[in-house]
């Protein structure tokens, strides 16, 4: 959970950020024409930056950097600058800012969030879906990854760089131990729990320390019940959670709690540690995503629990409204192109990085955000490494959306504490309910 103070700066920070974005709206140098995906004059190679938060080491930064010095072999004078905040907190007060100024740079990494759905409405990010056909990729992208940095009318302003599936990863020797299955609905967890708690097992680790984990468990009951629409009317306050989808998942999580499904001392376990209790046999499920492949479903795990490691997909409920195969599938933080800056060295440096791209990605064991493109199987994989690359060819078109990069910062950030204190049980679902409507009525409106 974020320290309060630091928290309350962001707020702050982001706030003001909103206020001079708005002042500046309409305003003749705010952006060029974002539908203009192929700009007449002369390619003049230069130095473009990249404004990102991905790690440094990372699959994606590492893939554009070779192919950013493959593109500046044949056009002298030409760089990618990388400006590199992994930490997601300081990026947001970064790109913000620097939108608030007018002072991004020609590519910058953003979520769909209502603040960048500022900026596309204000002509400062380019067309996508335009960019996209023109340059005869459109069909190239998987449905999946687009629609998870589309806006909720539809509309494309960033590209994905990435696809990852989100399973619930469990030791089936535990399983076994305790006698419980796989759950086939959300339902059938507070009594798995109880029955691993029974065998003196952790039923689920979790890292409770970055907020986002829990979040994501948040999300589930709703997306089964009302499907991605609710969390789309919440972040604008025409639902509340107060409504029978989040009551459900307030009453579900407040279950989980109270049938010990999480470790002691969650909510200060970090990523690592969280893994590690997973990883070693001490817990018996973890939810993440595929980019953990090389930890999960390869001979680094290890062996005395590697030939019991599974996964499953996120179970239904009786109601569901969303399909088995829908569920977290997201395509990362997308990467906007500025509508000012944009010009025909920006477009065609994007047309060659964007057609090398999925091969690079794919050619390091990763999943592409587009098809045609066969992921390589590294020669220490597990079978479960392959199953998981083919789990991607079926999935569905509704995802569960994950509310960090939906909701406002303040009450994003409202919502993770109080997450931790519903599920140790020092608030009750009603109070939860209470207190983030009242939020959601402070910061929305």
């Amino acid at each position: 959970m974020p320290h309060i103070t630091r928290a309350a700066s962001w707020i702050a920070l982001t706030t003001a950020a909103t206020l001079a974005l708005t002042s500046c709206a309409g305003g003749a140098a705010a952006g060029g024409d974002p539908a203009d995906v192929d700009p007449d004059g002369e390619i003049t190679p230069r130095e473009i930056s990249w404004l990102l938060s991905r790690p440094a080491d990372g699959g994606v930064i590492t893939a554009m950097e070779k192919i950013a010095e493959e593109y500046a072999a044949d056009h002298p004078g030409f760089a990618l600058n990388l400006i590199t905040t992994p930490d997601r907190p300081s990026y947001i007060q970064k790109y913000e800012t620097l939108a608030a100024a007018n002072k991004l740079p020609e590519l910058f990494d953003t979520d769909a969030t209502p603040f960048a759905q500022k900026l596309a409405e204000q002509g400062r990010m380019l067309d996508v879906d335009a960019l996209l056909e023109d340059l005869g990729m459109a069909d190239d992208y998987r449905e999946a990854a687009l629609n998870y940095q589309r806006f909720d009318d539809g509309s494309l302003y960033m590209v994905p760089f990435e696809f990852q599936l989100e399973f619930f990863w469990y030791n089936s020797d535990l399983f076994e131990q305790a006698g419980v299955e796989v759950p086939a609905t959300l339902d059938d967890f507070a009594p798995m729990c109880e029955a691993l708690r029974a065998e003196g097992i952790t039923p689920i680790a979790l890292d409770g320390a970055d907020g986002w984990p829990l979040e994501r468990y948040m999300a589930y009951y709703p997306f089964r019940q009302a499907g991605p629409e609710y969390v789309q009317k919440l972040k604008t306050g025409e639902a509340k959670f107060g409504d029978a989808p989040g009551r459900a998942a307030a009453e579900w999580l407040y279950g989980l709690g109270q049938s010990g499904c999480f470790q002691e001392g969650f909510s200060a376990t970090g990523y690592a540690d969280a893994q590690a209790q997973f990883t070693s046999g001490r817990a018996a499920v973890y939810n993440i995503g595929t980019w953990e492949l090389a930890n999960l479903a390869t001979e680094n795990l290890d062996a005395g629990v590697r030939d019991a490691v599974d996964y499953f997909t996120l179970p239904t409920t009786a109601s569901a409204v969303t399909a088995d195969n829908e569920y977290v599938t997201p395509s990362g933080i997308g990467m906007a192109v500025n509508a000012r800056t944009y010009d025909p060295l920006v477009r065609d440096f994007l047309a060659f990085a964007l057609e090398r791209y999925p091969a690079a990605v794919a050619e390091s064991g990763a999943l592409s955000p587009t098809v045609g493109v066969e992921t390589a199987i590294p020669a220490n994989a597990t079978p479960l490494y392959a199953r998981a690359i083919e789990q991607a060819g079926d999935v569905g078109s509704a995802i569960a959306m994950p509310w960090d990069t939906q909701l406002d910062p303040a009450t994003n950030t409202r919502l993770q504490q109080e997450l931790t204190l519903l599920v140790q049980g020092d608030i009750t679902p009603d109070e939860f309910v209470e207190t983030m409507d009242a939020a959601l009525a402070e910061n929305v409106g």
